[in-house]
């Protein structure tokens, strides 16, 4: 009965924490999931020569394609960012920011590194939940047949996107013995696959969301680097990485999980 109650008010917590911030969560959500390609949209600016010549030295690509490539990469963060958060053209923007994941995955050779990988993926997550929101209420494939609302292409866009955003937290789970590693495990796993499934998925994503900005802070805070160390650069590309996935998650909390979810199928029982 005392782990019910817990529960009980941890939801009440929950749901309370939703009904006063419902009116700009979603646009928190936006420009937290939008940041990390906003700053690499800018770091593009300020290191055009050196993205550019990674890139000629990577692939003997010329100095032509390399130029193209961070003009392209610039242009496409920069815009889609803009769209995101002026709410024009959502859909439209989330697509060509998915094409700067998949060109970014190839031309940084993230496709061999698991844990950039896994990284990269749970972005897009955050990216099909917006994709998703993006979608009027009940608009589908299958208009104006409500007995198919629940198999509309929204409904899967929030199960993907939420699948894609745990990724984010395998990579931060810890091989060892100790005792504080394994308790995160366990509890971190746990949350992972609550939100997965879509059960008690509010709950389980605003807890996933203070445990992340919490290490996030702890572990990335790039600006106790100097500028020109390049532990600071990398610190500064896994932050506002995470404060994307945060962002992601925050849609979660705001949008629910959707129609294929445990939480839904609840309703039916």
């Amino acid at each position: 009965m005392g782990q019910n109650d817990l529960m009980g008010t941890a939801e009440d917590f929950a749901d309370q924490f939703l009904r006063v911030t419902k009116q700009y969560l979603p646009h928190v959500a936006r420009l937290c999931l939008i940041s990390t390609f906003l700053e690499d949209g800018v770091r593009m600016w300020f290191q055009w020569g050196e993205q550019r010549d990674y890139i000629d030295s990577t692939w003997g690509c010329g100095y032509l394609v390399a130029s193209s490539f961070v003009l392209l990469n610039l242009l496409g963060q920069l815009t889609g960012c803009i769209l995101v958060l002026s709410r024009n053209f959502v859909q439209y923007a989330c697509f060509g920011l998915f094409g700067i994941i998949a060109l970014q995955t190839i031309a940084y050779s993230i496709l061999w590194d698991l844990k950039f990988l896994m990284r990269n993926l749970a972005l897009g997550g955050g990216l099909l939940l917006l994709l998703a929101e993006s979608r009027s209420e009940g608009k589908s494939m299958f208009a104006g047949v409500p007995t198919m609302r629940e198999s509309s292409p929204k409904q899967y866009m929030q199960l993907g996107g939420r699948v894609l955003l745990v990724l984010m937290f395998m990579t931060l789970l810890h091989f060892d013995a100790s005792f504080f590693s394994i308790l995160q495990n366990i509890v971190g796993t746990a949350l992972m696959i609550l939100v997965a499934v879509g059960f008690k998925t509010k709950l389980a994503a605003l807890t996933l969301v203070v445990w992340l900005f919490v290490i996030n802070v702890y572990f990335n805070a790039f600006w106790t680097i100097p500028v020109y160390k390049p532990m600071h650069d990398f610190l500064k590309y896994d932050f506002f990485q995470t404060m994307s996935v945060i962002g992601g998650l925050l849609l979660v909390v705001a949008l629910g999980p959707g129609g294929v979810s445990m939480d839904e199928k609840k309703k039916e029982w």
